[in-house]
């Protein structure tokens, strides 16, 4: 929702205070969100590059696209750093989701942008994640179905998480690098660096573990050897 000539009421909600959603300022960049989202989830058969194209579009991304490359698998390779959504996903506004490098987001994904919500690098999203970093008064009267106030806190999930599948994540919460989150969990609170937690709401079961070089000792990445493959960047 970027602008030169932002309203106040705009630049609340940003901020996480009290404003009013219903304003068409506010409803005018939920339509052009409603319209690229459509527009992402309904695009088959596409190229990397269309793709990211089109997520750029969805949240705002004004970074030139590179010239295209001679070949496919060329092309493909210009963008080894743009994250991988898979459809579908909605978002209230896109432009305050910022998506982190090689970052990985499942289907079904929801994203209430009320607030700013960043992603960290290589996080994944199984299916189903829900991020809310808007909420409404408590209070009735004050709430007054979609007449009343809103208010909202960023959430932040930092680099290298695991969010299991049907994960949902509250307002103002913070995801510390390296955690993992149980599928199904109801996050509430701040998770520390390198934990792991369930629940509803979500508890720390254990420490995540550290440095198990699991690709070799699993026997994995010698299969993948002889079978000849190399790892592409995703889907």
């Amino acid at each position: 929702m970027a602008s030169n000539t932002m309203s106040e009421n705009t630049a609340r909600s940003l901020r996480g205070e009290g404003y009013y959603a219903n304003t068409p300022e506010l409803d005018a960049a939920r339509r052009r969100c409603e319209e690229a989202c459509l527009r992402f989830n309904d695009a088959r058969n596409t190229t990397r590059r269309q793709r990211v194209e089109m997520w750029r579009e969805l949240v705002g991304d004004t970074t030139p696209m590179p010239a295209e490359a001679p070949t496919p698998e060329e092309d493909e390779a210009l963008f080894p750093n743009d994250g991988h959504v898979r459809p579908p996903i909605y978002m209230d506004y896109g432009t305050n989701v910022k998506l982190g490098k090689g970052a990985f987001i499942n289907c079904g994904c929801t994203i209430i942008d009320t607030c700013l919500v960043t992603i960290g690098d290589r996080t994944l999203f199984a299916p189903n994640v829900s991020l809310y970093s808007g909420t409404h008064p408590l209070d009735p009267e004050v709430r007054d179905g979609l007449r009343g106030p809103e208010m909202g806190g960023e959430i932040h999930i930092e680099e290298d998480c695991w969010l299991g599948g049907n994960v949902t994540v509250l307002p103002g919460v913070r995801i510390g690098k390296g955690s993992t989150v149980g599928a199904g969990s109801v996050v509430t609170k701040d998770v520390a660096p390198y934990t792991i937690v369930a629940g509803n709401p979500a508890r720390k079961i254990r420490d995540a573990p550290r440095h198990t070089n699991l690709a070799e000792t699993s026997g994995a990445k010698a299969a993948l050897d002889r079978d000849g493959q190399g790892i592409r960047g995703g889907v």
